[in-house]
């Protein structure tokens, strides 16, 4: 079977979409651009007007994007799109936005979302901090997804997590009442900080109780991320906020 992260499926328009990251403001990544191959920028050129989203600065109309309204789902940092892809595909009934800044991850994915015929997918290919701030109405996601973010497990870069109290109070003003937020990581140590920022944070309510975590919901599949973990003998848990 041909691997459908491998292959564009489409020629590059006349004038290419080339991706350049280094003038960018960073507030919530620290940019690591990685092998960028030429079927990942054949898939920029040539799928980005279909599923990406071009940052603005403005609040975006989902409707319009989509073509119907629709409940929507947000995934922070969808890596290469595993989770992303199988979520979108097993639920044609909802509309999936994901921002992640690793280019290679980005066309890997739209290269995936080409093949399976895709259509209520988009991604923003910028710092997700931007988008949540300046491009998503308050109280329009039915759910905010961020799977295995980088623990920055030396105590020196903890202040770099992703999860802290500022970025907590922004999902929280995003999510419409009775969304949800979930979160996974393998790091007991990020598990414990998690539960220290979001057990605490107003506006949302831990399902499971106090520092609790949930079985994996059949909504995110096993990650190459949660794979590589539990052979290095970590453990996994699964974190599952209600908007109250």
């Amino acid at each position: 079977m041909t691997d459908p992260f491998a292959s564009a499926g489409a020629k590059a328009p006349p004038k290419p979409f080339t991706v350049t990251e280094g003038q960018r403001k960073v507030r919530s990544f620290v940019l690591r651009q990685g092998r960028f191959t030429d079927a990942q920028q054949r898939a920029f050129d040539a799928l980005w007007p279909r599923f990406g989203l071009d940052y603005a600065g403005t609040r975006g109309d989902f409707d319009a994007t989509f073509g119907r309204p629709a409940p929507r789902i947000l995934e922070i940092g969808f890596g290469n799109g595993e989770a992303l892809r199988e979520a979108a595909r097993k639920d044609p009934g909802r509309d999936y936005i994901g921002i992640e800044v690793h280019a290679p991850g980005v066309g890997r994915l739209l290269n995936a979302l080409e093949t399976d015929g895709t259509d209520n997918v988009r991604l923003y290919h910028h710092d997700a901090v931007e988008v949540l701030e300046h491009e998503i109405a308050d109280g329009s996601l039915a759910g905010i997804r961020i799977y295995f973010p980088d623990p920055w497990h030396k105590k020196r870069h903890h202040k770099r997590r992703l999860v802290n109290p500022d970025f907590a109070a922004l999902l929280v003003r995003k999510l419409a009442p009775g969304g949800q937020l979930h979160l996974a990581t393998d790091w007991a140590n990020y598990a414990e900080h998690m539960w220290d920022v979001l057990d605490a944070t107003p506006g949302i309510a831990n399902t499971a109780g106090p520092r609790g975590h949930v079985p994996r919901p059949e909504w995110r599949p096993q990650t190459h991320f949660e794979t590589r973990g539990q052979r290095l003998g970590h453990g996994v848990w699964d974190l599952l906020y209600t908007r109250t």
